[in-house]
């Protein structure tokens, strides 16, 4: 290729392929009220789920967001749904004992569960398909790994996980770059942009009022609730849940202290032929590997395009720029789809921890749940169920992962300046596997 011209469709769009089939939502900038038992900052898989459990529960429930309605990353994930918890169990016994390991695997376990069930309950129709994920081993020794975990009982989860070896792989995956791998069978794909937009609806027919472009700029409390200043106005409220996550500001410090914003980078191609797409995606899994760096992609539910995202530069950069680095690594994957264009390149930031795990809770009489880590599209709705139970003082609201606290570090106050170091030791880790 000449250059990066060559790469990109006649009608390339720097935004989510998701967005060509649900446009951005049209809702009324309208100014908040002055009052109203809830107020949900964020208008993504949290607030949202957040939202509907407290309107539900009778509650005058406010959500305001500084942008679109889900225009984070609850509209430019990859639309893969697991059980979202990434240290092991041994990992967590060791952090916080067996009973509390036990519990946050719980948690992922019932992200899962609950995510599929609230799309078939409430009729979301956004390709809901229970496909499983393939876990692909990027060196030799990480097939060992995998194999010894997949040996492994895992308290709170039921993952029937198996192993595909590498004399398997052609009936798995088109692609000799990988030293077989791990199913997880009962992992889910979904069009995330359609699950939000069936959850707004649902959220807001249950009596929720959703405000775009009305951000929140300072919040405090006082001896009978908080009080929310957003661009258009105050508002007095009972109770406030941040749902923030990857585009948690300084309107917590606390929070921002916490999450550290990581862009993820994500390109669509142009629709490839058909036969071309079963003889390399023949199981129509949505697929990782073992890569710190990791990639994940996966067909389109059409099973026209192929969806590839990750991590390619070491600081924050723009999509036209990302889109030549991820083709690229799909190529490496797939040579047959060199000659293949790009048709879309956007990205969306993640909400990660210092201890790779979500966290739920309440600080200063705000509670929030964020930090999913690159797993939010089952996690965040289940947490965000979570939260509008306790805010709306309802039962069954507790959580494993509450339990865990919720780290920082030194000199750390919203700016990854360690990131770019961070990355290139990945990169050394990915290579050699040291």
């Amino acid at each position: 290729m000449s250059g990066t011209d060559d790469l990109f469709t006649p009608d390339f769009k720097p935004a989510p392929y998701w967005w060509d089939r649900t446009p951005r939502p049209d809702l009324p900038r309208a100014d908040p009220p002055t009052e109203a038992d809830v107020v949900i900052i964020g208008s993504g898989y949290t607030g949202l789920h957040a939202a509907l459990v407290t309107a539900r529960a009778g509650l005058s429930t406010m959500v305001v967001d500084a942008e679109d309605a889900g225009h984070g990353c609850s509209t430019r994930n990859g639309g893969q749904i697991s059980t979202s918890i990434k240290p092991g169990y041994a990992e967590l016994s060791r952090r916080y004992g067996p009973d509390v390991a036990t519990a946050i695997r719980a948690d992922g376990q019932a992200s899962l569960d609950f995510t599929g069930e609230f799309i078939r309950i409430e009729g979301i129709d956004c390709d809901h398909r229970v496909v499983g994920r393939f876990h692909g081993a990027h060196l030799p020794k990480s097939y060992d790994q995998l194999s010894r975990d997949c040996a492994v009982t895992h308290p709170g989860y039921t993952t029937d996980a198996f192993m595909v070896s590498p004399q398997d792989m052609p009936g798995e995956l088109g692609t000799k770059a990988y030293h077989g791998g791990c199913v997880f069978p009962h992992h889910a794909s979904v069009d995330p942009a359609r699950y939000h937009a069936g959850l707004l609806c649902v959220a807001m027919e249950a009596g929720a009022t959703v405000i775009p472009h009305c951000a929140a700029t300072n919040l405090a409390r006082g001896p009978t609730g908080q009080t929310v200043t957003t661009a258009r106005g105050r508002i007095r409220a009972g109770r406030v849940i941040l749902a923030t996550n990857g585009y948690s500001g300084p309107l917590s410090p606390w929070h921002r202290r916490r999450i550290i914003p990581i862009g993820s980078y994500m390109i669509a191609t142009d629709p490839i032929a058909p036969e071309l797409m079963d003889s390399l995606f023949p199981t129509d899994r949505v697929l990782s590997d073992t890569r710190k760096l990791v990639y994940y992609y996966r067909p389109s539910p059409d099973r026209t395009r192929v969806l590839f995202g990750g991590r390619v530069s070491v600081t924050e950069t723009d999509p036209r720029m990302s889109a030549p680095k991820l083709h690229a690594e799909l190529v490496r994957l797939f040579p047959e789809l060199k000659g293949t264009k790009v048709s879309h390149s956007w990205m969306g930031f993640v909400g990660y921890t210092f201890d790779t795990l979500a966290h739920i809770g309440e600080r200063d009489g705000v509670h929030y749940a964020m930090g999913y880590c690159g797993s939010g599209v089952g996690m965040a709705g289940y947490l965000g169920m979570k939260l509008g139970r306790k805010a709306a003082g309802l039962a069954d609201g507790e959580t494993g992962l509450e339990q865990a606290p919720f780290p920082t570090r030194p000199l750390y106050s919203g700016n990854p300046w360690f990131l770019a170091p961070a990355v290139m030791a990945y990169r050394m880790r990915d290579r050699f596997g040291v």
